[in-house]
């Protein structure tokens, strides 16, 4: 199993870090060697860390909590929706709002102010407005979906947040410290990985990294929950009760 994990990630290029003048020295321990002036990623430490975050992972989805995955740019936004949904998990992949975990009660009056355009763009009522009116409703909708639609599943603060690249989401790594919101991250050589709790070092910048790596994450996370839902099922078990019948 792990040798064929080893393929995989190394057929992804996970293993392929940044030039070598762009290094972070703090990431020394994960690095293997430097080749034609690219630092080489050593992946044994990659499936350390994965193992690491996958039992994490699970271990967070099983008690029924939150993991926000998290990637804005452009290599990233794709893999980070398409799991996070696979696994039912809130995301973040347009761009990062301030406030997003600190000020959280503002971030859901907005969810709810886009639950309310959705029903007016559906009702009849919507056909009573100008057409300047309804271009300016459609632009705020439009807007307001990109940023925010990856969160409505996010009723509470996440108990972890999932990153690819925390040099690009420092935003979101700042508010993650501020409430100890624990922080898994796919990290590249010119990170700093003692701003992530759990790192897992490897090619940020690749699509086909990115994806494999937040793939057997979320991979975790689904297995977390159907063991929340396997638990949920024997405990409702436990507490049925068998009336007995009454003689007449």
């Amino acid at each position: 199993m792990a040798t064929v994990l080893v393929k995989e990630l190394i057929e992804a290029g996970v293993h392929f870090g940044h030039r070598a003048s762009r290094w972070n020295p703090k990431m020394r321990p994960y690095i293997y060697a430097r080749r034609n002036l690219i630092h080489i990623i050593d992946v044994r430490e990659t499936i350390r860390g994965m193992l690491r975050a996958r039992k994490y992972l699970q271990g967070v989805a099983s008690h029924n909590s939150l993991a926000l995955f998290v990637g804005t740019k452009r290599q990233a936004a794709d893999s980070i929706e398409r799991h996070a949904t696979r696994c039912g998990m809130p995301y973040v992949s347009d761009r990062w709002l301030g406030g997003t975990l600190t000020n959280f009660r503002t971030i859901r009056s907005r969810l709810a102010r886009l639950e309310e355009l959705e029903a007016l763009r559906e009702s009849e009522e919507f056909a009573n407005y100008s057409k300047k009116m309804q271009s300016a409703l459609n632009r705020e909708y439009r807007k307001m979906y990109r940023n925010l639609n990856g969160m409505r599943v996010m009723n509470r603060l996440p108990e972890c947040m999932v990153v690819v690249d925390p040099r690009k989401e420092k935003n979101a790594i700042r508010e993650a410290w501020k409430l100890g919101v624990v922080t898994v991250a796919l990290i590249d050589t010119d990170s700093d990985p003692d701003l992530v709790d759990l790192p897992i070092p490897g090619n940020d910048d690749s699509i086909r990294s990115i994806d494999r790596i937040i793939g057997l994450l979320a991979d975790a996370v689904a297995a977390g929950r159907i063991a929340a839902g396997a638990e949920q099922g024997r405990e409702d078990a436990e507490v049925e009760v068998e009336v007995p019948a009454v003689a007449g």
